[in-house]
């Protein structure tokens, strides 16, 4: 059974169906005037498919079931719903390579850091490495939330991105707060308590310390009782004594 079809620069607008070539890896079919996928509802074994320069304008319900695809080609096509195309490639769990320039969603300012942000397996988009920098700078652009969770507890190193509201952002939310910071410092006798000022800002801590002294404020609770044992009587002392004994002073302290 074949494994490899080429039908590049044939001039095709359509194709039959290929369901009976199951173990289909590799196709090409680039440089045709294709505007219909529907040819391929049943090759799930595909791993590189290459459907560049032809006349597509949607694959909705066409590329969605194509599970072991590792490379897959779109560029220069007509292709605007960028929401809807990334949608449909979301399945795609082993997509390592994908090109998707030349298509008039791609003019989306939003374009790279989406596709990086909602295709997180794909390591080369449109013949350009994805770098960590791109993908942390995806994360706060989609997903603000989670960029300053992540951001606020501290642990590893910290980013230095600002976590400042994304402008003109058409596709993703906007980052309102930032982390609560450690303020001020009472004093009461030997004892340190530590309170916490609720305002909010928009930038991350700038010692990592901060942010884990936040955590253990909020989160834990110490207590300690102590009496002044010089005080208190031995036995021998009990059993001379006739009158009853007061009760002992005793001192308690919390700590968060």
């Amino acid at each position: 059974e074949f494994l490899t079809f080429f039908l590049s620069i044939r001039g095709l607008r359509s194709i039959p169906s290929l369901s009976k070539f199951r173990r289909l890896r590799y196709l090409w079919i680039n440089d045709n005037k294709i505007q219909d996928l529907t040819f391929l509802i049943k090759n799930y074994s595909l791993t590189e498919l290459y459907l560049n320069n032809n006349e597509l304008t949607d694959v909705s319900g066409a590329l969605r079931h194509l599970c072991s695809l590792r490379i897959l080609f779109l560029h220069n096509n007509e292709l605007k719903r960028l929401g809807k195309t990334v949608k449909e490639l979301k399945g795609m769990i082993s997509l390592k390579t994908l090109n998707l320039f030349q298509n008039p969603l791609a003019y989306d300012p939003d374009y790279r850091l989406y596709v990086i942000y909602s295709l997180p397996s794909v390591q080369l988009l449109d013949r350009k490495l994805v770098t960590p920098r791109e993908r942390e700078s995806a994360l706060h652009l989609c997903n603000p939330k989670r960029a300053w969770v992540m951001q606020s507890i501290a642990f590893g190193r910290r980013v230095d991105t600002s976590l400042g509201p994304t402008v003109g952002s058409s596709r993703c939310t906007q980052l309102a707060r930032g982390p609560i910071m450690p303020s001020v410092l009472k004093w009461f006798g030997n004892v340190q308590v530590m309170d916490l000022l609720c305002s909010f800002c928009r930038v991350p801590f700038e010692d990592p310390e901060d942010a884990v002294l936040v955590r253990a404020m909020t989160r834990s609770l110490m207590e300690f009782s102590s009496v002044d044992w010089n005080k208190v009587a031995t036995c021998q002392e009990r059993r001379l004594k006739d009158k009853a004994e007061e009760p002992l002073e005793k001192l308690t302290v919390q700590f968060r």
